[in-house]
């Protein structure tokens, strides 16, 4: 699947075209489960984004060094851990947000630190993940709007095998619950997307919008309720995209604190200077999301990309049965409810 195509059907759409790519959708049975059959069930949703094409080729992103960019190997094969996310009811939600941001003490990822540095990578000749993570089990409702989901950005690779590795199940000693087993991830949509810059007389701002492939369009008559329904992975969406200031927030917000200390993003000077003393801001440029530790809100704008933006978003014509990331993951995670639109 490549990164498709879109047409501005308004003869002057105020729409800037950032970033062009993949996207894709998995979800995680909660612990000790093997399958989920509700939303009630499901531990996670991630999201990762694979970017190949923009309004600049060249983003900046952190040092490898600096983050999980092959560090997953060393941890291979379990170990102790904090589980202070089992089923899924231990995260603290803060008030006065409109329950989209939350803290996360700890994940089931890796890794204790924000990313930092700056290297240069070249999206269109270079294979880019971002791997999201999202505070709650789905996306924004699409009849909600305006009310923000929080999500951060927990790995940034160029290595397909960091992304298998985050995939993956794995069984863990825990010293309150004993040995514990984690359920591989669900490859739950893919698509295409795209990063834009709206232009308004008042202001400025940035969408995240997507249209799916996989699953396959339903026929006329309405399958059963399946987990891109219940998850609430629409089949075209837009959303109204933030970045959290990492040097804003905590005490003097007076609302949730996202992530802690050294989780959070430390983003150099220029990006950095471009959030001001701003709390949130848009994503401009996308380079923002190349941080693990990078803290977003996704607002639900609109369930018709062409009618809100004036942009048809089309997926690639003729592309194979399934994108050559989903065909590369082996058993890292199951295709089911991706090619089938069911639960397990």
């Amino acid at each position: 699947m490549g990164q498709g195509d879109e047409t501005k059907t308004r003869p002057d759409p105020e729409v800037e075209i950032q970033e062009r790519g993949d996207i894709f959708f998995f979800y995680r049975p909660k612990v000790d489960r093997e399958e989920a059959h509700e939303p009630d069930d499901v531990q996670r949703l991630y999201i990762v984004l694979r970017p190949q094409s923009g309004e600049r080729a060249v983003e900046e992103k952190q040092t490898a060094g600096s983050g999980k960019e092959g560090g997953s190997k060393e941890q291979e094969g379990g170990g102790s851990r904090k589980e202070q996310e089992d089923e899924g009811g231990k995260e603290q939600e803060g008030g006065g947000g409109g329950g989209g941001e939350r803290i996360v003490e700890a994940t089931e990822e890796r890794g204790s630190e924000g990313g930092r540095g700056s290297e240069k990578v070249n999206i269109e000749e270079e294979t880019l993940h971002r791997f999201i993570v999202m505070g709650r089990k789905s996306l924004p409702d699409p009849s909600q709007r305006g009310a923000p989901y929080w999500g951060f950005v927990e790995m940034v690779t160029k290595d397909p095998e960091d992304l298998k590795t985050a995939l993956r199940g794995e069984e863990y000693e825990t010293a309150t619950r004993g040995r514990r087993r984690r359920a591989p991830a669900r490859a739950l949509a893919e698509g295409v997307y795209r990063i834009l810059r709206h232009k308004r007389r008042s202001d400025a701002h940035t969408h995240l919008v997507y249209r799916l492939e996989f699953p396959p369009a339903p026929p006329a008559a309405p399958p059963p309720a399946g987990p891109q329904e219940a998850l609430n992975v629409e089949r075209e969406e837009s959303f109204v995209i933030q970045i959290k200031n990492p040097e804003r927030g905590g005490a003097d917000s007076g609302r949730s604190r996202g992530l802690q200390g050294k989780r959070r993003a430390a983003f150099p000077a220029r990006l950095q200077g471009l959030l001001g003393g701003l709390r949130f801001a848009p994503a401009d440029p996308p380079d923002f999301l190349n941080y693990e530790g990078c803290e977003l809100l996704l607002i639900s704008a609109s369930d018709d990309i062409d009618a809100e933006l004036g942009l048809d978003l089309k997926t690639e014509e003729g592309a194979p049965p399934c994108s050559d990331l989903i065909q590369s993951l082996g058993d890292s995670a199951s295709v089911k409810p991706l090619l089938s639109g069911t639960w397990d």
